[in-house]
């Protein structure tokens, strides 16, 4: 239950009175003896009512509550006023006002208005997150596409973790979409006003890590010309992608847990420390304790690092999603080159579901891209030269059925309704491809 109040009256006396009433009976309380101070103050979405006089020096209530019902109208305001002012305070109720005290008022009267107020806010708050949360999993949808479960589950977590303030380590293959990842942490959340710096561990010359990451002094070493500001300093607010980690040297670990640890960095070359904010998003193919465990890489930075994990499910493992990811793909490519789009064929759908993808959607969508230009990608060529037709369509519909089994997590009659089958050729498709039901049941 939400319990903060905001008293706005120019007179002591009262402000005193009503916030011993309202900290007695367990409310946080702000006090403002004017109006243009609460306005300065108040932050979006105060999970709270505001209790303002009606006559008061410079803005007075009235004008308070027409400049809070532009910055959000469903915030409630208990107008507080004196017996010549009640025909004025029916008009504010018109106006958006949720009710008026005439003074004196009891405390009774008070807290009976004020529980009704909160309960309203509590609700209109709880509506604008619900409406908040939806309209950011449409577009997470739209960006992290995927109809599979393994896609759906990640679209939760990713959503989820973007508004926790934890550091979190991606797992995936090479061209699986870890930076895409890292970015919809740092998009959908609360940082997302601030930058977001990607950095390939594996592309910086070890000579140049440090500087790189922590910034240098001017002659902090030979050919350091003036100051530069580091990836690090220069995130501050945001979030630093940190990509194929276990690639970073030993020494820079030691100084990037130390970073975390206290928030704060040295450039090379100075004695001063400068506090950052940070929030960091590593990403890596190996597991970091097993490289710890080899000595290459800290155990104490893995555990700092992993505070969360997601790991990204191979293309292979989620065949379901190439249809929809190839089709964006060479649409996307089609429409910036001015292009039609190209249709895909039933074989070609086939060709690319038998394919393994070991590039994963990296490689997937640099075939879209042939595919726009009307060029044969490497993978369907070879994937054309390798199987008959009857083959590729067999893989198809063994495809088809895995799509559908793990959509319905097993259950038979869904499968049969997707894909307008009877329960005995169902069967038999399923028997053929070595199918089990038990396989896609939901854990």
């Amino acid at each position: 239950m939400l319990n903060s109040v905001i008293v706005v009256d120019d007179e002591a006396s009262i402000r005193n009175a009503v916030e011993q009433w309202l900290s007695l009976s367990g409310f946080n309380v702000q006090l403002f003896a004017r109006a243009e101070e609460c306005l300065a103050q108040l932050p979006p979405d105060f999970p709270g009512v505001i209790l303002s006089d009606v006559r008061m020096p410079g803005l007075s209530g009235m004008q308070l509550l027409e400049r809070l019902q532009q910055l959000d109208a469903g915030l409630p305001v208990i107008l507080l006023t004196g017996h010549g002012d009640v025909p004025m305070a029916v008009e504010a109720m018109r106006n958006g006002a949720y009710d008026f005290l005439e003074k004196p008022f009891t405390p009774q009267h008070l807290m009976s208005s004020l529980g009704r107020a909160l309960e309203k806010r509590q609700l209109v708050l709880e509506n604008r997150r619900l409406h908040e949360q939806a309209d950011l999993k449409v577009q997470l949808e739209g960006t992290l596409l995927g109809m599979s479960q393994g896609l759906q589950q990640l679209r939760r977590q990713v959503l989820e973790l973007a508004a926790l303030p934890v550091n979190v380590l991606i797992r995936g293959e090479t061209g699986s979409g870890k930076e895409r990842v890292a970015r919809c942490l740092h998009d959908f959340g609360p940082r997302a006003g601030k930058p977001f710096v990607a950095l390939n561990c594996a592309a910086i010359p070890e000579a140049l890590f440090e500087a790189e990451l922590f910034g240098h002094e001017s002659g902090a070493f030979t050919g350091a010309q003036g100051k530069r500001i580091g990836k690090l300093e220069y995130a501050n607010g945001g979030t630093v992608f940190l990509d194929e980690i276990e690639s970073m040297p030993l020494a820079q670990q030691a100084k990037l847990l130390r970073v975390i640890q206290e928030h704060k960095l040295e450039r090379l070359g100075a004695n001063q420390s400068i506090e950052v904010d940070l929030r960091i998003v590593a990403a890596t193919k190996p597991d970091l304790l097993e490289e710890a465990r080899a000595g290459r890489f800290r155990e104490d930075l893995a555990y700092r690092l992993n505070v969360a994990e997601l790991r990204l499910a191979p293309l292979r493992e989620r065949r379901e999603d190439i249809p929809l990811l190839f089709e964006h793909f060479a649409r996307s490519c089609a429409e910036r080159l001015g292009r039609e789009a190209q249709p895909v064929s039933g074989a070609q759908l086939a060709q690319l579901l038998a394919h393994d993808w070991p590039g994963n959607v990296r490689e997937l969508a640099n075939a879209a891209e042939r595919h726009a230009l009307g060029l044969a990608s490497p993978n369907q060529a070879q994937a054309a030269d390798g199987q008959s037709l009857a083959a590729q369509m067999e893989a198809f519909e063994a495809q088809c059925l895995r799509a559908a089994l793990r959509q319905h997590q097993g259950e038979i009659k869904g499968v049969m309704e997707a894909l307008q089958l009877p329960r005995r050729t169902l069967n038999e498709k399923m028997q053929r491809h070595g199918l089990l039901r038990e396989d896609f049941l939901a854990p």
